[in-house]
């Protein structure tokens, strides 16, 4: 264990710049370099990471509280540098596009920061406790971002989702806590390693409850159906880089935590509870996906978007199997960067034209080619299209969740036929929904950039410099490691040795 953590630096990082910021520096200009920096730094990270070794490396601990096993103790494995990664891209990209407001401007930057840290500190955390405060601590100036700097009806938005994430926040602690109380005394611990270690050994008891309150606590913070109706309203009042950050970085906290906490500890619990939770997944896939068709403002359309795709996700994590949590893993690394590509180009289409109703728009092309471009990249990102890693996760996710459960067999007039699993059927039903993808991204970019242009909008600005190449870099990300999905797979196997 090193003295000192490379990953103790990227938390502190952005929480120095904090404080820069606080006294008076250049907000925008320091919340940049601090992002460059950790993005640099997690790059190193990836270099420098042994691969085939210890699964968990970079670690530092200091014990806070040793009577209960709680210690800021932090490590990483192929998985965690993934989330790290898309942490650092995500917020770069979000502190290049943001729009220094008129007041508060400090505030403003420093939440942004707030943010990239909780999300950096509980990916970084193998402490369970930490885990869980460092995702609280960026959760607060989500709120405020929404509350103060947003649009719309935002004050109903920051409340709505306040109460929404605080009661999935409680029940994921009791979850916690419940993890706690089943391993033995005197072994009892927040140290994942040892919590995996004891479900090995056979030393944890059924533990049924404790996934249920961890899926509907995790399940709430992810916008799981029925409990999704905050996150598009939320999304749709954000000011731009805050939606990016939450929806591209936060929102993969509840989904990394089952992946990293249910699905090697409670895999007999996740498969009890499989059907359940098939039942919800394809709610937020059909049904949800059904609702954005029905949108008609851009915002609101990306929001119910974000909502559904979760639902691919949720699939590859209940089939519990190494191919499709492997695929799971880098559906989570590809959605966060095109909902965050795809947020920052509406802010961008907000600022210039001050709404986003798909009734006003139209004919965007001609004035704003280029931005058009950008925005085709990430629509095509977000259904999937091949060449981007979004489909290579969605592959990996429909060919993992189709073997999954157990073969089932019917009868026809007394003669025994193959009959489909519910695993398969969820995975029909979650093909279905690429197609809902493609309807709803095709048509909101038919209406945004084809047909008549108003003229009204005949001089709107090309996207701005910083700004395209921010979301140039997200694309790029999305393409290279779409061609070459091998580049992260061969991470997550260090992540895979504890998978069932």
């Amino acid at each position: 264990m090193s003295m000192v953590s490379p990953l103790l630096f990227l938390i502190l990082v952005p929480l120095v710049a904090i404080a820069f910021i606080l006294v008076g520096s250049n907000a925008r200009m320091t919340a940049l370099i601090a992002s460059v920096v950790n993005l640099v730094f997690v790059l190193a990270l990836f270099a420098v990471y042994k691969q085939g070794e210890a699964p968990y490396q970079f670690l530092w601990s200091l014990p806070v509280i040793p009577s209960m096993g709680i210690a800021l103790t932090l490590g990483a494995d192929g998985l965690s540098l993934i989330m790290l990664l898309l942490a650092a891209l995500v917020t770069v990209a979000a502190v290049a596009v943001s729009r220094t407001p008129e007041k508060n401007a400090n505030w403003f930057y420093a939440s942004l920061l707030f943010i990239s840290a909780g999300g950096i500190g509980a990916f970084a955390s193998i402490d369970l406790f930490f885990f869980y405060m460092f995702h609280e601590l960026a959760l607060i100036p989500t709120f405020l971002l929404i509350g103060i700097w947003g649009s719309g009806d935002r004050q109903a938005a920051a409340w709505k989702a306040t109460i929404y994430l605080a009661l999935g926040s409680f029940v994921l602690l009791l979850g916690l806590i419940g993890l706690y109380l089943i391993q033995p005394e005197g072994m009892r611990t927040f140290d994942l390693r040892a919590i995996i270690g004891m479900a090995e050994a056979g030393f944890l008891p059924d533990g049924n409850w404790v996934y249920l309150l961890l899926l509907i606590g995790f399940g709430i913070l992810v916008s799981l159906f029925p409990f999704h109706t905050w996150a598009p309203q939320a999304y749709a009042s954000a000011p731009a880089p805050a939606a990016m950050l939450h929806a591209g970085v936060l929102k993969k906290f509840g989904l990394y935590g089952l992946i990293r906490i249910a699905a090697p500890i409670l895999p007999e619990s996740v498969a009890a509870f499989s059907n359940l939770l098939l039942v919800l997944l394809v709610g937020n896939i059909l049904y949800v996906g059904y609702v954005t068709i029905s949108q008609r403002k851009l915002d609101w359309m990306l929001g119910y978007s974000s909502v559904m795709h979760m639902g691919y996700i949720f699939l590859g994590f209940a089939a519990l199997n190494t191919l499709s949590l492997t695929g799971a893993s880098l559906m989570l690394f590809a959605h966060g960067l095109s909902i965050a590509a795809l947020f920052a180009l509406s802010g961008e289409l907000r600022e210039r034209t001050g709404t986003l109703d798909f009734a006003e728009l139209g004919g965007f092309a001609k004035p704003m080619p280029a931005f058009g471009l950008l925005f085709g990249f990430a629509a095509f990102a977000a259904i999937g299209l091949p060449g981007f890693v979004g489909f290579a996760g969605e592959l990996l996710v429909f060919f993992g969740s189709f073997i999954g459960g157990e073969p089932s067999m019917g009868s026809i007039n007394g003669k025994e036929i193959f009959a489909l699993n519910n695993f398969q059927i969820a995975t029909i039903c979650a093909v279905w929904g690429v197609v809902i993808s493609a309807v709803y991204m095709l048509r909101a970019y038919r209406r945004v950039f084809f047909g008549p242009l108003n003229d009204r909008w005949a001089g709107l600005p090309e996207i701005s410099g910083l700004t395209r190449g921010a979301i140039v870099t997200l694309i790029v990300v999305m393409l290279v490691t779409g061609f070459f999905p091998s580049l992260l797979i061969n991470f997550l196997q260090s992540a895979s040795q504890v998978w069932p």
